[in-house]
C-alpha cells in the first residue's frame, strides 16, 4: 500500500495556495505521551499516576480539556481530532465527550512524537483534503491566552496558506537556558511577515552550553504548535522516514492487527529525525505577547503558579499552610 502513497501525495499536493477557511482547517491534539516524569505528582492530585495531560492541574481543567477549548477557536468541532493510547482511552473520553469517536485515534501503545503524528496524519487523509491546512497541539502545555495564541497560529495558516511547501513552527523568546526543549534559530526574515523567519537551525534538546549559546544567537523555544498542509508534511515524511512511514500505514490498514503489528513500530521522536534535518522547510513565526510553558516537570508547572501568583495546591496542606 505505501508504495502507492507517495505518489497519491504528490499528485494531490498541487502547487497552486490552499485557501484558508474554518472548514479546510484541522486541529490535531497530541495526547499519547505517558507521563512518567511526572506520575508522583500526578498520583498525589488524582489517586492513579495518570499521563499530566489528563491531571486537572489547574483551575480544575486538564491540559487535555484546555487544549481543546483552545483547538476549538481554531476549527469547528467536527474537525479536532486528538490521537491517544489505548491505555488511557477510557479517561480521553470522558473528558473529550464533544469529540465524536471516528476522530479519537488510538495507538495501542506510545512510540514517542513521530509514530504518533505519522499515525494521526494517515487517519486524517482517510476523511480529509490532502489540501487541509493542519495545526498541531501538544495537550501538554500551559497557555495564558487562548484568543491571542490562536491569533498567531492563524498568522501561521495565512502564510501556509501562499507557501504550501512551507512548515510553519511557533516559537517563544527564552528567558533561561533549558537543555529539555527545542531550539529554533531564525535566518533572514519572511517579507510582509512580522516576526515570521526564515530558520537556519533546529536543535532538538541541546547541552546547557549549547543552549546558552543558541539563546544568544537569538533562538527561540519550539513549542511544538505546527502549522501545514497535510500533503506536504506526509510527503516529507515519505521521504526522510519511508519505512517508519509504511510500517504505520500498515497499520492504519489493517486496524485488527495493531497490537501485532505495533511491536515492529520503533519509537522515535519527530523533532531528532524530522524537523532537525529540515530547516530549509520551516518558517518559524515568533510569540511575544503570550506566556507559554511546557509542563514537562513539576518545576515547571510550579514555576507557572508562582507567575500567577498562587501556591500549588498540592503543596497545601489539610490545614490551608504550606507543609513545613
Amino acid at each position: 500500500m505505501l508504495k502507492l502513497v507517495p505518489r497519491i501525495i504528490r499528485h494531490e499536493n498541487s502547487t497552486h495556495p490552499s485557501t484558508d477557511t474554518p472548514v479546510n482547517r484541522v486541529a490535531l491534539l497530541l495526547a499519547g505521551g505517558d507521563g512518567m516524569r511526572l506520575q508522583e505528582l500526578t498520583r498525589q492530585i488524582a489517586g492513579i499516576p495518570i499521563p499530566k495531560q489528563y491531571c486537572r492541574l489547574l483551575h480544575g481543567c486538564s491540559l487535555l480539556e484546555a487544549t481543546f477549548s483552545r483547538a476549538c477557536l481554531f476549527a469547528p468541532q467536527e474537525r479536532i481530532s486528538v490521537v491517544v493510547n489505548q491505555d488511557h482511552l477510557a479517561v480521553a473520553r470522558e473528558q473529550l465527550r464533544m469529540v465524536q469517536e471516528s476522530n479519537i485515534f488510538v495507538q495501542p501503545q506510545n512510540r514517542d512524537t513521530g509514530p504518533g503524528m505519522v499515525f494521526a496524519l494517515l487517519n486524517l487523509l482517510r476523511t480529509h483534503s490532502a489540501d487541509s491546512i493542519v495545526a498541531v497541539f501538544p495537550t501538554d502545555h500551559y497557555v495564558d491566552d487562548d484568543r491571542a495564541f490562536i491569533a498567531h497560529v492563524l498568522r501561521a495558516v495565512n502564510t501556509i496558506s501562499h507557501m504550501p511547501e512551507k512548515i510553519a513552527i511557533l516559537g517563544i523568546a527564552p528567558d533561561r537556558p533549558e537543555t529539555g526543549y527545542g531550539y529554533i534559530l531564525p535566518a533572514n526574515p519572511l517579507d510582509a511577515f512580522e516576526k515570521a523567519y526564515h530558520v537556519e537551525t533546529f536543535m532538538e534538546k541541546p547541552s546547557l552550553l549549547g543552549a546558552s549559546d543558541i539563546i544568544a544567537r537569538g533562538g527561540l523555544w519550539n513549542t511544538f504548535v505546527m502549522v501545514f498542509r497535510l500533503s506536504r508534511m506526509l510527503e516529507l515524511l515519505c521521504d526522510l522516514v519511508p519505512e517508519e512511514v509504511e510500517k504505520l500505514a500498515e497499520l492504519k490498514e489493517h486496524p485488527e492487527k495493531g497490537e501485532l503489528l505495533y511491536q515492529d513500530v520503533d519509537s522515535w521522536n519527530l523533532s531528532t529525525r524530522v524537523l532537525t534535518q529540515i530547516p530549509q522547510h520551516l518558517i518559524a513565526f515568533e510569540i511575544g505577547d503570550v506566556r507559554w510553558s511546557d509542563w514537562g516537570t513539576r518545576e515547571s508547572i510550579e514555576r507557572t503558579y508562582r507567575a500567577l501568583n498562587m501556591v500549588p495546591f498540592w503543596n497545601v496542606s489539610v490545614s490551608g499552610t504550606l507543609p513545613g
